[in-house]
């Protein structure tokens, strides 16, 4: 039962509590409504030392008609003190000077500092023997005769406690530490026991979930039961099991309370994708106008992980379906083997071409760990029937096996600031090896992104290839060359730089002067873009290149401006093109989506 004296508390707070409450709020807005004080130091070299000051005294409470309290005064130099102490500096000194109503000029004296006269370390444990650990141990950065310094101190305990978790040595302890300060002699002396335990490794792997695909699990593990216990292997190991494509949630997390001796059991806590997934994806260039992609994919076919995939593509000079069938190899994610097969019909509104294509084909994709090198070893089938204009229909079959390498770094996924594309590409055909003519084709393409200071963005791009046939004009015309266009010569419509024929238009009913396509490629360009915010950029450009069935073809120019937005669904850029030709000029605006690279 509550005391008389209690109840009579309870009720005259419960009576002053709203004027308590309106007291605190006028307070509040008097102590907004005050100017900030503005402190200047001085005496501080150091400006780590100077900020750890200024973040002491910005958290001082005190009114500017206090300024010149003495008792005020006492308590800013009690702060410095207390600022620079963990920099080993105990006998500070410190001056104050008010200026005017809100400024103070704090003038320091650090004087002699504390030094380090003698650093005990020591490892009891398996650490002691590993040369790793005793590194890591060793690399302590406090010497004799070095300025105390507390961070580090506090730093290396923290760090070497987290190196010992992340590398095995669950049972890790400070055993002792200890930091002695001798003030009379300016010294300190620094103790550090670690008792290491002994180092755990990686055990069998318990699959919580559907099993199925353990044997996909098994393959994507890089460790093996015996083996060392290592934080990082394990995050490479949880980097490739989300990169597979056939979870929707997946975690792979040592469970040490289960270990057995020094086995540590990996639990790997999945949910697989649903078996039938669709998406559908809109977009739109000015190359293609607007056009709609409807795909499907089952990633399970089986308990190997082979996985299939399918694509309609529509747009208005454009109609395609593909599949993709994909067998996993040694690596899930950078080594398999695809089967694809695809059918295309294209139909120009600016040119009187017309092509429909039936393509088989067979591929070889590998790429080391690690490596922003893939390489592509296939082998395609190629039948394409096509028509340009008053030319006869023709229909050419190919058997083309081909190579090509990648190499693709970037330093973001949508936006970035630096990043190099490379690719070489070669695909041959001989008659005698199921083709209808003798064929070769090869391509070289670039593309240089850096960034300086975070706001001048270079963009250098180019491309180079070339055909030799034993009858062009049966070479497919999907198979030939072709400048202009967003990402070509910006100011030409796309395709529209090529040798030219005059071709008979049944949409007109007229002949027109059309591209026809050509032996060579060289395209260049150059763009700098300058960051006005961080969504905006404005840039210019250069372009340069030709299409033609010579090599000293003259080129075409482009030059202008443009416009980029770093939208959340990755860069949108506008441009306002303005291209020279050997025989006319003319104004072009070029929309693209998405990263460049």
């Amino acid at each position: 039962m509550k005391s008389r004296r209690s109840q009579a508390s309870v009720r005259v707070f419960s009576v002053a509590a709203p004027f308590l409450a309106l007291i605190l709020v006028i307070s509040s807005f008097s102590v907004s409504a005050e100017s900030d004080i503005s402190y200047s130091i001085s005496g501080v070299e150091n400006s780590k030392l100077k900020e750890n000051i200024r973040i002491h005294l910005n958290n001082l409470d005190v009114e500017k008609s206090l300024l010149s309290d003495p008792y005020w005064q006492d308590e800013v130099s009690e702060t410095v003190a207390t600022a620079v102490q963990p920099f080993g500096y105990y006998n500070s000194e410190t001056s104050i000077t008010v200026n005017g109503e809100s400024a103070v000029k704090v003038s320091v004296s650090l004087n002699a500092p504390l030094t380090v006269n003698k650093v005990t370390r020591e490892i009891i444990g398996a650490g002691r023997i590993d040369e790793e650990f005793r590194k890591r141990f060793n690399a302590f950065k406090l010497k004799q005769g070095d300025v105390l310094n507390q961070p580090v101190y506090e730093s290396f305990k923290s760090s070497m406690f987290n190196y010992a978790l992340s590398h095995g040595y669950f049972d890790f302890f400070w055993q002792a530490t200890r930091l002695d300060l001798v003030r009379e002699e300016k010294q300190a002396n620094i103790l550090l026991i670690a008792q290491s335990g002994p180092q755990y490794h990686f055990g069998e792997l318990k699959i919580v979930g559907d099993d199925k695909a353990k044997a996909i699990i098994s393959r994507l593990r890089p460790f093996k039961p015996g083996d060392p216990y290592s934080a990082s292997v394990l995050n490479d190991f949880n980097r490739s099991l989300n990169q597979a494509g056939y979870f929707s949630r997946v975690i792979a997390r040592p469970v040490v309370s289960d270990a057995e001796g020094l086995q540590v059991p990996i639990e790997v806590s999945l949910l697989h994708r649903p078996s039938d997934s669709f998406n559908v994806a809109l977009g739109a260039a000015t190359d293609t106008g607007p056009r709609i992609s409807l795909g499907w994919e089952r990633p399970w076919v089986n308990s190997r992980g082979h996985s299939i995939n399918a694509d309609i593509f529509v747009s208005q000079p454009e109609q395609s379906v593909s599949a993709d069938y994909r067998i996993p190899m040694k690596n899930i994610t950078r080594d398999y083997i695809s089967f694809e097969t695809g059918y295309q019909f294209i139909e120009y509104s600016n040119t009187s071409f017309e092509s429909e294509t039936l393509s088989l084909s067979a591929h070889r994709y590998w790429q080391e760990d690690n490596s922003p090198w893939q390489q592509d070893g296939s082998i395609t089938y190629l039948r394409e029937t096509f028509d340009q204009g008053a030319l006869d229909t023709n229909t050419t079959s190919l058997v083309l096996p081909g190579y090509s390498i990648t190499y693709r770094n970037k330093d973001g996924e949508l936006d970035f600031n630096n990043g190099l594309y490379f690719q070489v590409l070669g695909q041959v055909g001989r008659e005698d090896a199921g083709s209808d003519i003798d064929f070769a084709k090869a391509v070289v393409e670039g593309m240089f992104i850096t960034t300086f200071n975070d706001v001048h963005r270079l963009t250098i791009r180019g491309e180079l290839g070339a055909i030799k046939a034993s009858s062009f004009s049966d070479v497919p015309t999907s198979l030939r060359f072709y400048a202009g266009g967003d990402q070509s010569v910006r100011g030409f419509d796309f395709r529209d730089i090529s040798p030219k024929a005059e071709l008979f238009n049944p949409g007109t009913g007229d002949f027109d002067i059309e591209s026809i396509g050509g032996k060579y490629l060289l395209t260049s360009s150059v763009e700098y873009a300058y960051r006005l915010a961080d969504n905006w950029r404005v840039a210019a450009f250069v372009d340069a290149g030709t299409a033609s069935n010579t090599t000293d073809a003259e080129l075409t120019y482009s030059v202008g401006p443009g416009l980029h937005w770093l939208s959340p669904i990755g860069p949108v850029r506008i441009y306002i093109a303005r291209g020279f030709a050997p025989d006319e000029a003319k104004w072009n605006f070029h929309l693209l989506i998405g990263p460049e690279i």
